[in-house]
């Protein structure tokens, strides 16, 4: 056996890893580690560190410490070679394996070295190397710069490697060219000695980088606004003003700068604001006109702005001509657009006529002519192009060239009418259409242009017959033959274009006026029947929208039979069976009624009502219509018609008996009641109503114990709310005082919810002047009715009146807690406030309010803002405003008005007026204010119309008009009267 020991009892080689060769990786385990244990100390690190750098011969390192650099070592970590591995693997085993790869790394570098030194020794063919010793290895070379001539520029020292030459060549560059920094260096040392004194003595040094100079110069050229005064004295250096001055004489300058005519001076020194103030006033002016203008606020008392689309664009063309010198720039810049239009496209007919509008345009007559003439050249058979070079040229020249545009386009309906045109004399006008109509026949143009120009009818009657044979299906050639023809052969005329033209609904209403022109009602209404019948069966049926409009336009001639068949027979068409088409055809009424047209809103209602006969809506809506724009007798025979279908309707008994009443037929009107009783026996409310008419009538008659006795019945039987407070609204009026507090007292046993009941109550005792008792009644109803406004702006107010202000702002703060969306409560609220003369208040209310009113509400409240808490300057925009953010608010008109009649914009604040009154008839407050102005700025005979239209309106609501009605002083009066107790009454 072999002595060598087993393998596996040999030590391993170093750096011996198991598996490596078949591509294993070492791995530690934690029974390699062995238990946890404590690392070395810092002193055993120094110690081996010390000791491995021993070993290499090189100095000990310093991590952790192990030495420490000496004050005069240099050589600091930042300047060591990146590849020097000293310290990197401190920590590793140097063995024999790594002391081999140093060797032969070394040996390595040495060997590169002296390659690199061998290809450091250069020679250059501008110098000669030569040497001062016989030893070529030992000498000292030098080298000389030699000139062509042979002569010798310069000796210096030979270096033959690259490295060294090049820094020795760069030490002598800096030699012979020295920086700032060297050549300033021994002044900046002399700068040590300089005194402080000579250092603030030295000046500044101003910045004359690029960047800043131009800065600099931006700042010099710096553009600043010219101030208003500068412009308005601009404005009025060449004006002649007329004036009167301060001492009450009269100044006449023309661009005066001493300030005597009361204009500021034009050396900068103030501002007209008086033209700016009148500027903003007229485009306020214009923007409350927009805002009125709104289709919401249209009415029928032509109030409505309509467009004239023609003469619109009329207006619009004269605008764009300028009268003096043409833009030079834009003429010549189109032409060229227009040059190379034509150019490209030679065939297209418009290009030449705007390049010939442009030359007239730019006053080149002559040039346009040549332009429009090569036009007709290049295309022949455009009429655009003929009839442009027909308008450019005078009348002579023009019938040539008609005449040449003829022979090119012999059909043109066009030309032919305008060579016509180009004749003087009747005869001649005649001779030409003889031509066209022998190169056109069928040219209805032409033929009506021939029959206008027959003066005797017989001649035009014979024209239009050989017209309508040549052109048979030329609707507007029949209707005018009819027209000349007698009543007799217009029927046959008629008859005969039914059969050409089958599809033609203007034949069969021609048929319909012909015979109510005829006196023949009855066969009107039979005729259109059988049209609409006709034109369904041929697929020519109009719309319904359309038929009204052909009724409308029958209304207009006065074919008033025509317009309600026309109505009666196509009103139904397309809605058979459609559960909406009453709404719709009271919808197309109204309509027809707001574009005046009130034969066609009958007929219209007449065929409602022949479908619905016993709808009270139609019913009322057609009496209303012949209250408004009918006759009595019309309206009598509605109403009567009215009650015997619809018997149950109070409403309409009501108003019977009103038109007798109001016609002075009492007895009459007792009827129409009496018989309203026994059609209503049985209906509750409709009693109410009955017998609330019936003692109205009798109290306006004188019969004050008859009407009593119709109340006293009317609790017992109907016995409601209402019913109370007419019968106590009555004993206040007619009766006594006490026992109209009797009577309020049983309503509240009955209904103590009623607020109406709780005001009557606290209103008598005021009347009576028993304040305790009547704010003990307004406090106990706001409590028992909390959701009534009016009731507790009865409570502030009799606290006001006593003096209690805090008390009166309480109540107000309670009741806005309770009602916090009523817009009146913080109207009342703000008024308090102003009354105590509290602005600042009021102007927080205000602001408050409106955030917390619904927008369509807060009208009274922008009113109230703007005319007793805005400045007097600014409240036309705070209108403007308010008007955009409601659209249609009469109370907002009515403040627009008052503004205007502030200003003394008369005219302006009529139209306000007038708008409102129409939006909303009701209001009686509007129509006090309308008056108020009339009474200062208007006409008898206006006043008298508006109090006319106000009795007819009726008005029954307004913060004034109530008050005024409702006082039992002013019971029986007339409108008239209650309008003059009202305007009284306006602030």
């Amino acid at each position: 056996m072999s002595s060598r020991k087993d393998f596996l009892g040999q030590p391993a080689p170093d750096n011996y890893v198991a598996g490596l060769g078949r591509g294993a990786t070492g791995f530690t385990t934690r029974s390699d580690l062995g238990p946890a244990r404590a690392g070395p100390s810092d002193e055993q690190i120094k110690e081996a560190l010390a000791k491995r750098a021993a070993q290499q011969g090189l100095a000990a390192p310093t991590a952790y410490g192990a030495t420490e650099k000496k004050d005069d070592d240099d050589d600091d970590e930042r300047f060591q070679d990146p590849e020097n591995e000293t310290g990197l693997f401190a920590s590793g085993t140097f063995d024999r394996d790594d002391d081999e790869a140093d060797r032969i790394y070394q040996a390595i570098d040495e060997k590169l070295e002296k390659r690199r030194g061998k290809k450091r020794l250069v020679s250059t063919p501008f110098f000669k190397v030569f040497t001062t010793s016989p030893y070529p290895h030992s000498m000292q070379r030098f080298k000389v710069q030699v000139f062509e001539e042979g002569q010798i520029a310069n000796i210096v020292p030979f270096v033959p490697f690259r490295e060294a030459r090049e820094k020795a060549e760069s030490d002598e560059l800096q030699r012979e060219h020295p920086s700032l920094q060297q050549r300033f260096a021994d002044l900046r040392h002399d700068l040590g000695s300089i005194a402080d004194e000579d250092w603030a003595s030295i000046p500044e040094v101003g910045d004359l980088t690029g960047k800043n100079r131009r800065t600099r110069q931006n700042l010099r050229q710096r553009f600043y606004a010219v101030p208003d005064s500068v412009i308005a004295g601009a404005r009025d250096a060449g004006q002649f003003d007329s004036s009167i001055s301060a001492d009450g004489g009269a100044a006449t300058s023309l661009g005066s700068t001493n300030g005597t005519n009361g204009s500021a001076p034009v050396n900068g020194t103030a501002t007209n604001f008086a033209n700016f103030g009148a500027a903003r006033d007229k485009v306020l002016q214009v923007r409350l006109d927009q805002a009125a203008q709104d289709p919401g606020t249209q009415t029928t008392a032509g109030t409505a702005t309509n467009i004239d689309a023609k003469g619109y664009l009329t207006n619009l063309d004269q605008s764009q001509i300028m009268s003096g010198v043409q833009q030079v720039g834009d003429v010549n810049r189109a032409r060229e657009l227009l040059e190379s239009v034509i150019k490209t496209n030679p065939k297209h007919g418009p290009g030449w006529i705007a390049a010939a509008r442009l030359e007239e345009f730019a006053g080149r007559t002559v040039a346009a002519r040549k332009l429009i003439a090569t036009g007709t050249e290049k295309c022949p058979k455009s009429e655009d192009v003929w009839l442009e070079r027909m308008r450019l040229n005078d009348n002579h020249n023009a019938k040539i060239i008609a005449a040449a545009a003829l022979k090119e386009n012999d059909r043109s309906v066009r030309l032919w009418i305008q060579a016509m045109q180009l004749e003087n004399t009747p005869q001649a006008k005649k001779r030409v259409l003889r031509h066209a109509l022998d190169a056109v026949p069928q040219a209805v143009d032409i033929w009506k242009e021939a029959v206008n120009l027959e003066e005797d009818q017989s001649d035009a009657r014979m024209m239009l017959g050989k017209a309508v044979e040549m052109v048979p299906l030329s609707i507007d050639l029949w209707l005018a033959l009819a027209r000349l023809e007698t009543p007799d052969n217009a029927q046959k005329v008629l008859n005969k274009a039914r059969k050409e033209v089958p599809t033609s609904y203007e034949i069969w209403i021609a048929a319909a006026r012909l015979q109510e022109q005829q006196g023949r009602p009855d066969r009107v209404k039979a005729l259109m029947p059988r049209a609409i019948t006709a034109l369904k069966k041929e697929n020519a049926m109009l719309k319904r929208e359309d038929w009204i409009a052909e009724a409308e336009r029958c209304e207009e001639d006065g074919d008033v039979f025509t317009c309600a068949a026309i109505i009666e027979s196509t009103l139904s068409h397309g809605m058979e069976g459609d559960p909406g088409r009453k709404s719709k055809w009271i919808d197309d009424a109204s309509s027809s009624i707001a574009r005046g047209k009130f034969a066609t809103a009958r007929a219209m209602y007449d065929y409602t009502l022949s479908q619905f006969p016993n709808s009270q809506r139609v019913w009322a809506a057609a009496a209303e219509l012949e209250r408004n724009h009918g006759t009595q007798e019309q309206l009598k025979e509605k109403l009567s018609q009215a009650v015997n279908h619809c018997p149950q309707s109070d409403i309409l008994w009501m108003q019977l008996a009103k038109y007798y009443w109001e016609a002075g037929d009492q007895n009459e009107a007792r009827t129409i009641l009496a018989r309203a009783f026994k059609s209503n026996e049985n209906g509750k409310e409709v009693n109410e109503n009955i017998y609330l008419s019936a003692s109205e009538l009798e109290a306006a008659n004188g019969d004050i114990n008859q009407a009593r006795s119709i109340l006293t019945e009317a609790r017992q039987r109907a016995g409601t709310d209402r019913v109370w407070v007419k019968s106590v609204a009555f004993e206040r009026n007619y009766g006594k005082p006490e026992d109209a507090i009797d009577l309020v007292i049983q309503g509240l046993n009955r209904y103590p919810g009623n607020p109406k009941l709780w005001m009557q109550k606290g209103q008598i005792y005021e009347s009576i002047s028993k304040l305790p008792q009547a704010r003990e009644a307004y406090n106990t109803g706001t409590r028992a009715a909390p959701s009534s406004p009016p009731l507790w702006i009865l409570a502030s107010r009799i606290e006001e009146r006593n003096g209690a202000i805090v008390r009166a702002r309480s109540v107000l703060e309670r009741a806005r807690m309770a009602n916090r969306k009523s817009a009146l409560l913080w109207l009342e609220s703000v008024r308090l406030e102003r009354r105590v003369n509290n602005i600042t208040a009021a102007n927080n209310l205000m602001a408050q309010a409106l955030q917390d009113v619904r927008t369509e509400d807060s009208g009274p409240l922008w009113s109230e803002r703007i005319m007793h808490l805005e400045e007097r300057t600014k409240r036309k925009a705070r209108v403007i405003d308010a008007i955009k953010k409601l659209e249609s608010d009469p109370s907002l008109f009515v403040t627009a008005a008052r503004i205007f009649w502030a200003q003394r914009s008369l005219e302006k604040a009529a139209s306000w007026f007038t708008r409102a009154v129409l939006l909303d008839s009701d209001q009686g407050d509007t129509w006090a204010w309308y008056l108020k102005f009339l009474n200062q700025h208007g006409t008898d005979e206006k006043r008298a119309e508006v109090v006319a239209k106000a009795t007819l309106a009726e008005p029954k609501y307004g913060e004034f008009w109530q008050s005024v009605v409702k006082d039992p002083k002013n019971k029986g009066k007339s409108t008239e009267e209650l309008l003059k107790i009202t305007i009284a009454m306006l602030d």
